[in-house]
């Protein structure tokens, strides 16, 4: 066999293992999706609308799509996984906020202030392009905005800590990950 050929053999087995991933991970956002509507036939707890599903299909499509750009944007494992634990953070910022809220219900338009945090991470994400370093300070900044945050509702709702401590491990987790890649690359 020449270098060629193993490099072909290489590649295919890759993209075989890379499609399973890729089966398992859309498979678990539809079944996500078509939770709720199996719960919806057998309890009045769960009432989603047709803008339910579809808010929660979009969200599920921009986490799956960016990730799918992630994975092949590098081979580093811990680029990946940055990108996964910072679209984690963001997904679940999005809908907790959106189910029951951080600074008392879903309804307290102090919870808007979230978004400030998403938009810290998408814009710093956007004007790294794809470069680790840009990453890991786009999460530090995110991070940064989220602890703002959290301290400056504590005062309002304690219940808050918990939830900015959480998130800001997140987003810090995702930084260190992303400049772990940066390291490497180097």
């Amino acid at each position: 066999m020449t270098n060629i050929e193993s490099v072909d053999a290489s590649l295919a087995r890759r993209a075989v293992y890379w499609r399973g991933w890729r089966i398992v991970g859309w498979g678990m956002a539809a079944f996500l999706l078509l939770l709720p509507l199996v719960a919806m036939q057998f309890t009045d707890a769960v009432d989603w609308s047709a803008g339910d599903f579809i808010f929660a299909g979009v969200m599920f499509a921009i986490v799956g799509g960016v990730l799918e750009v992630a994975v092949h944007s590098s081979d580093r494992i811990a680029y990946r996984l940055g990108t996964g634990i910072a679209l984690l953070a963001g997904f679940l910022l999005v809908w907790v906020n959106g189910a029951v809220g951080v600074i008392g219900d879903e309804g307290n338009p102090a919870n808007l202030m979230f978004g400030s945090v998403l938009l810290a991470a998408i814009a710093g994400a956007v004007g790294a392009g794809k470069r680790a370093a840009g990453l890991a300070r786009a999460m530090a900044a995110a991070a940064l905005v989220q602890l703002a945050i959290g301290a400056a509702a504590f005062g309002a709702d304690r219940a808050v800590l918990p939830v900015t401590v959480i998130f800001v491990l997140m987003w810090l987790t995702a930084g260190l990950l992303f400049r772990a890649a940066a390291v490497a690359d180097q």
